[in-house]
C-alpha cells in the first residue's frame, strides 16, 4: 500500500481526503455510515459564536449537474459545540476542524479564541466568505485589505494551523490567497460555492427564499480545478482542493494540479461513502503507477 500521509504545516493527516464543511454536519451525523477513522479529517459545518437560525425554507435546491443552497449557516452556537459536540468527536483518531464564522472580526476572534481552549481540535478553517456587517454586508474574502485584516486578527489570537477558506467570487483567486498567506495561513482551501440561482418558470418566482445561494457539485468543477492550479502557483503554503469531486479521478485531477488534500462536499448528499472510495481509489491509482506515496502526485500534472 502507498503512503497516503500528507502535511498541513506539522498537522498530519493520514490520508489527503477530508468532508467539506457544511455537508456531514459535526461528522457524527454519517458515523453509521462510513468509518470517520477512515479519512484524513473532518471539516465540520460552519460554527458562529451565537445561535443561528439560518434563512428561511426553501434553502436548498436541486440544479443540473449540482445544487444551490442558502442555507445561512445555521447552527446552535460555540457554547452548544463545547458543551454537547465537542465531548462526542474529541476521541475519534481523525482531525476534526472547525469552520469559524463571523460578521466582524471582534466576533471571528472571540469565536476562534473559544476554539483555541479545545485540545483535540488540531485546526481551524477559516471562512471568509461571510459577510463584514460593519461594511454593508461584503464578503470579508473578495478584497485583499478585508481578507488581510480578518486573517491578521485570527493569526494573533491562533497558534495551531490556520486553514483560510477561500471564496471564488472574485477577479483573481491568487491575489486573495497571496494576501492571506502572507498574513499568516497555514494552507488555503478552495473554492467555496459560486454565486447562482434558480427560477420556478411555472410560478415565476425564485427556487430559493433567498433568490441567490451557493452553487457546488460536478457543474463547478472545471473552473475549481482551474482556481486551485492557479492558487498553487501563486503561493507557498499548501493548498486544499474542492469543488465537485465525485470520485477518486476527481480528487488525483486536484493534487495534480497542485492540491495537497481535497474536501469531499455534494457527493456525500449522494452517498456518505464516496469519501472512504476516494480514500481508496486513490491508493489504487498510486499502485496501478507505481508511486510510493501520494505527495508523488501533488503539482505532478505534465505540462
Amino acid at each position: 500500500m502507498a503512503d497516503l500521509g500528507v502535511n498541513i504545516k506539522d498537522l498530519y493527516f493520514k490520508n489527503p481526503v477530508l468532508t467539506a464543511s457544511g455537508t456531514c454536519g459535526f461528522g457524527q451525523e454519517i458515523a453509521d455510515f462510513v468509518d470517520l477513522e477512515k479519512l484524513g479529517g473532518v471539516v465540520m459545518k460552519g460554527t458562529t459564536l451565537k445561535h443561528r437560525e439560518g434563512n428561511n425554507y426553501p434553502r436548498m435546491a436541486e440544479t443540473p449537474s449540482g445544487m444551490l443552497n442558502a442555507v445561512g449557516l445555521q447552527n446552535k452556537g460555540v457554547d452548544n459545540f463545547v458543551k454537547n459536540i465537542y465531548p462526542t468527536i474529541k476521541d475519534v483518531n481523525s482531525n476534526f476542524i472547525v469552520n469559524v464564522n463571523g460578521s466582524t472580526i471582534e466576533e471571528y476572534v472571540e469565536l476562534t479564541e473559544r476554539i483555541n481552549e479545545l485540545d483535540k481540535i488540531p485546526a481551524i478553517e477559516l471562512n471568509i466568505s461571510c459577510p463584514n456587517v460593519k461594511e454593508g454586508g461584503m464578503a470579508f474574502g473578495v478584497s485583499c485589505p478585508s481578507a488581510e485584516a480578518v486573517v491578521k486578527a485570527v493569526r494573533a489570537v491562533y497558534h495551531k494551523p490556520l486553514i483560510v477558506k477561500l471564496s471564488p467570487n472574485v477577479t483573481n483567486i491568487a491575489e486573495i490567497a497571496r494576501a492571506v498567506e502572507g498574513q499568516g495561513a497555514d494552507s488555503v482551501s478552495l473554492v467555496n460555492t459560486f454565486l447562482g440561482m434558480a427560477i420556478n418558470a411555472e410560478t415565476r418566482k425564485p427556487v430559493l427564499s433567498t433568490i441567490t445561494g451557493g452553487l457546488s457539485g460536478p457543474a463547478i468543477k472545471p473552473i475549481a480545478l482551474r482556481m486551485v492550479w492557479q492558487v498553487a502557483q501563486a503561493v507557498k503554503v499548501p493548498v486544499i482542493g474542492m469543488g465537485g469531486i465525485m470520485n477518486a479521478t476527481d480528487a488525483i485531477e486536484f493534487m495534480l494540479a497542485g492540491a495537497t488534500a481535497v474536501q469531499v462536499g455534494t457527493a456525500i448528499f449522494i452517498d456518505p461513502t464516496i469519501p472512504v472510495q476516494i480514500v481508496d481509489g486513490i491508493n489504487e491509482y498510486l499502485e496501478r503507477h507505481q508511486f510510493s506515496s501520494v505527495k508523488e502526485i501533488i503539482g505532478a500534472m505534465q505540462v
